[in-house]
Formats: C-alpha cells, structure tokens, sequence
C-alpha cells in the first residue's frame, strides 16, 4: 500500500471517504509506523513519512471504516531518562475514537524484560493487545436538542451503564448492559418517572481491568483506568466493537436529549491504565513517555503519583493538555454530551508538588468557546500534598461538596455539635463558595456516591465489609460516619429497621430540600444495598447491579415524591444566598432559624453541643422566580423541623411569622405521608379535622403557637399558602 504525507493535524486517524490521515504525537521518536491488521490478525506495518511540530503522520488510500489498527514507535530506550521506545509493542493510537479487542495481560505487553527492568524486552505484543479502530463519524442526530437545563434546577443521577440494566427484566436480555439499555424505555421510563434532568455516567471512555484484578478473577467494573480518551467503553455496546459503540452511544445520547435529561460523563484525565514505571506498555508510555507523565525530577525512571494509580498525566505539559482539551471537545461537539465530572481533578491542575489555580488547565477550559458552555463539576480532592480543594475551584465550576456529604451524615446519625454544620450545608455552603463570587448551585450536594456506602447500607452498617474485593478489608473507607441503628447488617428487627427507614428519609429529604444541586446515587430510590461493601470497584456482579427483582416500593414513591416536591417550590432551588433579612419590602426575613419552643435561634442555641433540633423557615414570598412567560412567581413558605434525637420533639409554631396556617406537607417518620399527604404529625392539642385550604389533601393543619410532634430522627416539612 502507499502513504502519502497526509497532515498533522488533526491528530488520530481521520477518514474522508477515499482513505485514511493517521497523526501521533512523538517528540522522541525516530520515526512511527502505522500498523494494520486484518480480521484475522494478519498485520501490515507501513511507516508515516513525515514529521512536522513532532507530529509524524501520512495518509492512507483506501483505509476504510472499520481498519483495525495500531501504531509502533522506534526510539531510543532509556528508562534512566524516560524513554520507552520499544518498537516490539503495539501501541494503542491516544486518539483512538474506537478500541476492539481485549487487553490480555501477559509478560508481551510489559516494555522491559521481566529479568532486567533496564533491557528492553523484543517479544511482540500485538497479539496480546486491543487494537484501534478507523470510525466513519456520520451520523444522524435530526432534530436532537440539548435539554440545558440550568443548574438550580438540576437534579443528577450518578449511574454506572452496566449496572442499571444488566438485571432489569423489562429490557432486552441481549441489550442489556449497554448504551442501547440506557436508552431503552424501561430506563427511561423509571428516570423520568423520578424526575431527574441528568445522569452523571461512570466513566465510558474505554478502559481495561488492572493485571492484578485480573489475576483475582476481578474486574475494573467502575472504569476508572483510562486506555482510551476518545473512545466509548467497547463492551458498553450492543452493536459490537468495530465502531459499532460510537454510534449506539450517539443514539443514547440523542435519545436521553429527548426525553429531557442532560448527559454528563465522569472523566478521568488524572491518569492512565499504565500504571506506574513497573507496568505494562500500552500507549502513551511508549509514545512519548516524558511529555504525558509527572516524572520524579530526581529519577526519571520513576512517577510522581498524586492519584494513588501509579501515575498521573502532566497536565503542565502542552502535549497532555492538547489531549485532553482535544478530547473534551469531541465529547461535546461529535458525542453532544453537557457535561463533566472530573475525577481527581486538583491533580489537572498541579505543577509539580502543588495545586496551582492558575494553572493553564483552568485557563484553556474557561477560555474555551466549547467547554466552558457545558456543565464542569470538580471532585476538588487527589491524594497529593494540598490535594483537599473543596471550595477552591473558580467560577463557572460545580463541585462535589464533601463537607456536604460529611455534615450530614454527622447529624443524622445524632452527633452532638452537628447543627451548625448542618444549617451552613442546608443553606447552599455560603462558608466555601460566596467568597468567590459563586452561588449556591456551585454546591454538588451528594450523601451518598458509586464510591462508599449505598443509602440502605449507610444506615445498617457501622464498618465496612470488603473481604470480596480480596484485599482483606483493608481497602475502602474506614471513617464513614455511618450507624447501623442497632445491628450490623440484615435484621428482622421491626423497631431497628422502623429507625433506619426513618433515617433514610430524612437524609433524602435533607438532600433535596437543601440549596445547591442535589445528586442521587443510582439504585438509592430502589433500596439497593452492597451488602456492606463500600469499594465495590472491583464487583461486576450482583454487589453491584441493580436487584430490579426487589425494589423498595415505598421509598421509591418517597424519592419520586420529594424530587417533585423540588422541582414545583423554587424555594428549595434558590439561585442566590439567602441573607437573614427582609427582602423586596417583605417585614418577614428570607430565612428564619428557630429552637423547638419557638423563639429564635440564639447563639445559646447554636453552641450547645446537645441541641440536635432546629426548625428554618424558608420565605417563599421573598425569593426572585421567573415564570415561563417572563412573569414573577410567587411561592409557598416553608417551615422545616429537624429532630435527630432518639425520641420525639415538640416543636411551637413560631409566633414571629403571624397568624397563619400550616399544613403538613411530609413527615419522615411515617412511610405513608410520603404518597397521601395523610400527615402524622399532627397538631398536638388541636383536633386532625382543623380548617386548613382547600387543596391541602386532607393534611393536618396547625396554626402558630400550636404544637406539633416530631418524631425520632424525622424532619417535619410544613408548607403556608403564599400570596398571590
């Protein structure tokens, strides 16, 4: 066959209907050849005979959709200095927009001989390697329109692609599993009857499972080790891995678009599945091994790893941020997706020991006229020095709120000095982002994740119960801030669980009352447990998956109800902080903090260490909404009671918000007020039958001074009419 000289740019392989431009960075490269291979493994090896700005490239007439290929690079090996060239190893293309095949692990795919880590070992790995693929990106997306959905009013759904569907007994068994699952209308009917506007999907760029799982008879079920940035998770796709998955992961996208729900990915540009200086030679190592990694300025044979993988990609490094900016704008422009999630993202941003806000990462994605239109969410935190970055990320970025996560749990499991930290949390944590000019929505608000307990095991568990993972429950979180409310695990006991239900709705409601943008870890609503496990990274299998066969019918209604609950009162989705002051004229503050007898909060009250209740009313009156048609809107206020205590509270309607009427609009302590409205925390010395609106569907009513019951570890949400 003959090549061209082709282009530099752009870089992977670019297919324009009479053939194919192949493009790959390489500073320390001799040269590069283009390897191509037959369905039957036969390779034909053709070198690229131009290099222009270290770019080595030529075109290939005839190369069609479909071409599995896979590069070599012939350089110097110096692992001394950080160079891996080793041309016995077939090397997965960085821009890769398809990988086929299994990584199959074995001595071949290591780029040193296992006798003399110095020596390069010249047995030929492309049998035992995935090779790219040749994409024709057409495609038809017709009509498909971004949700864009602001982010007060975001509710994200954080799902694995596998684990959704792979029991569900509604969706095709030969679709389940993958994108086309996603979309399918089983799982789009139970997203939708939920009311969530997004799903935050566990990585899909394509991945492979570490050696030393593999050896276990583990898996990376996760997908946080990273092979190809371009390339959706091959195995993820019903229509096969010859580019089969691009295209079905298009249609995902298209169909989730139109169904209303944005789709954001969690990326992960941290690091790559090459480990550290001792793994294998799959990629980037043997590109160009000191542009794309944090090498050890003391011995360059060694990583700087500030992500607990081994390695971590140089961000500082123009190469490896080309990439990953590169990449960042295919998923949005070619994939249409409307956001990301960036895992470990403080390591992006660092220069060599610490994180530099200034850093060009930060610069290129907010001057970027593609990236900086779609959602950005950090999780704030690496494993390096300085890595905790909570609230330290600038405008225009979400993040993950641990301190959120954190406070919450604390309160609702009755620690004393809790209740401070629980209001900042409630209110949108105004302590980590008002400083710099960010609002509420800059708060992910999470209780639970994919990384940690589930919901249902958070409050049936004291410690964590990993011994499947095979590393002898040494892994995992120890400090989970987690009770299980009397036992350890399953039980029949009707009084523990009647606690852990309770508890359980209170941190959902808590959840989704609170300012900020709420995110629900997928399988929550169902009452899905891990039986305990709270790194469950490694279980592709019924630890992991959703048990569609036993779903929590109440707490499911419970979940579907107080997301609408959100989603109609602009109240608890504020796009401003509140400030504790009258607003717009009102005599009334905009939020109003009170102890259970009443009065208001005094400092008396915030600094007693035992005081485990509080009531917060939220003015409905006074907060900035605009109508669909440009008009103010309105809303209800809101009187919110909070008992942690292992017993019930009486609670005074405050007298300082006048003579009005409350209704109760939902008790976490009894399963039934969830679906009915039939409030069971009813007015104490006032007949359940009082006048209340009509309207209300039949809930107990109350006015102020009187007293209402809060039961143990419940919140109480009262609701007043608002003006209209």
């Amino acid at each position: 066959m003959s090549v061209w000289p082709g282009r530099l740019y752009p870089l992977g392989a670019t297919l324009d209907g009479r053939g194919t431009n192949f493009a790959v960075y390489s500073e320390v490269a001799d040269h590069v050849e283009v390897c191509l291979f037959s369905p039957d493994g036969d390779e034909q090896r053709l070198r690229l005979p131009e290099v222009t700005a270290s770019v080595h490239h030529g075109y290939v007439p005839g190369v069609g959709p479909g071409q599995r290929y896979g590069l070599r690079v012939f350089g110097p090996w110096d692992p001394g200095r950080g160079l891996w060239c080793n041309p016995a190893k077939l090397l997965v293309d960085p821009y890769a927009k398809a990988i086929t095949g299994d990584l199959v692990w074995g001595p071949e795919v290591y780029g040193f001989d296992p006798d003399d880590h110095d020596a390069r070992d010249c047995r030929d790995s492309a049998a035992s390697m995935p090779k790219a693929v040749v994409i024709d990106p057409a495609f038809d997306w017709a009509n498909d329109a971004a949700p864009d959905t602001p982010l007060h009013r975001t509710v994200v759904y954080e799902t694995h692609v596998r684990g959704i569907s792979i029991t569900h007994p509604d969706v095709p068994e030969e679709l389940r599993g993958t994108y086309a699952a996603m979309a399918s209308e089983p799982v789009l009917d139970h997203l939708l009857s939920l009311g969530v506007t997004a799903v935050e999907l566990l990585p899909v760029h394509h991945f492979v499972s570490e050696h030393t799982l593999v050896k276990q008879g583990l898996s990376n079920y996760w997908g946080y080790n990273t092979l190809g940035f371009f390339a959706p998770h091959g195995p993820y796709s019903s229509s096969g891995d010859t580019g089969g998955q691009v295209v079905e992961f298009k249609a995902m996208v298209k169909a989730l678009h139109r169904a209303g729900i944005e789709v954001i990915l969690d990326v992960v540009y941290n690091h790559s599945a090459e480990g550290n200086h001792l793994g294998p030679l799959l990629s980037f190592k043997g590109f160009d091994n000191r542009s794309y990694y944090h090498l050890n300025p003391d011995h360059r044979a060694e990583y700087v790893d500030f992500t607990g993988t081994g390695n971590t990609l140089n961000m500082g490094n123009a190469q490896s941020l080309q990439l990953m900016m590169d990449s960042l704008r295919y998923w949005v422009q070619d994939m249409r997706v409307d956001g990301f999630r960036f895992d470990l993202a403080p390591a992006l941003a660092r220069s060599l020991y610490h994180v530099d806000r200034l850093s060009s990462f930060f610069d290129l994605v907010h001057q970027d006229p593609v990236i900086n239109g779609v959602k950005l969410i950090a999780e704030p935190w690496d494993v390096g020095p300085g890595g905790y970055q909570v609230g330290g990320f600038p405008p225009k970025w979400s993040e993950w709120n641990a301190k959120y996560r954190d406070d919450v749990r604390e309160y609702w499991r009755g620690e004393h000095r809790s209740l401070p930290d629980l209001a900042t949390r409630l209110t949108g944590s105004s302590d980590l982002y008002a400083a710099s000019g960010r609002r509420p929505f800059a708060s992910i608000n999470f209780i639970t994740a994919h990384d940690g307990f589930t919901l249902a095991d958070l409050v049936a568990y004291d410690h964590k119960h990993n011994e499947a993972n095979g590393e002898g429950n040494r892994d995992g979180e120890s400090h989970n801030r987690s009770w299980n409310s009397g036992a350890e695990g399953p039980t029949q006991d009707r009084s523990i669980l009647q606690v852990r239900n309770a508890r359980r709705r209170s941190m959902l409601a808590t959840l989704l009352l609170s300012q900020g943008v709420p995110m629900l870890l997928g399988g929550d609503e169902l009452g899905r447990t891990q039986g305990g496990n709270n790194n469950a990274y490694a279980q592709d299998n019924e630890v992991s998956w959703y048990d569609w066969d036993s779903i929590d019918e109440e707490f499911l209604a419970f979940t579907k109800r107080i997301v609408a609950l959100r989603a109609t009162h602009p109240v608890f989705r504020r796009r401003h902080w509140f400030k504790g002051e009258p607003v717009d004229g009102h005599e009334i503050d905009d939020m109003i903090w009170f102890a259970a007898d009443g009065a208001e909060m005094t400092r008396h009250h915030w600094e007693a260490g035992h005081n485990l209740s509080v009531a917060v009313f939220l003015n409905g009156e006074a907060i900035t909404a605009v109508g669909p048609r440009g008009e103010r809107v309105v809303d209800d206020s809101f009187l919110m009671l909070f008992n942690s205590r292992p017993r019930p509270v009486d609670f005074t309607l405050p007298a300082r918000l006048g003579e009005c009427e409350w209704l109760v609009e939902l008790d976490t302590a009894e399963p039934d007020t969830a679906g009915s409205g039939d409030a069971r925390a009813a007015p104490q010395g006032r007949s359940r039958d009082c006048a209340h609106p009509a309207g209300s569907g039949g809930a107990g009513a109350a006015r102020s001074g009187s007293r209402i019951r809060v039961g143990a570890w419940a919140l109480v949400l009262l609701r007043r009419q608002g003006a209209t």
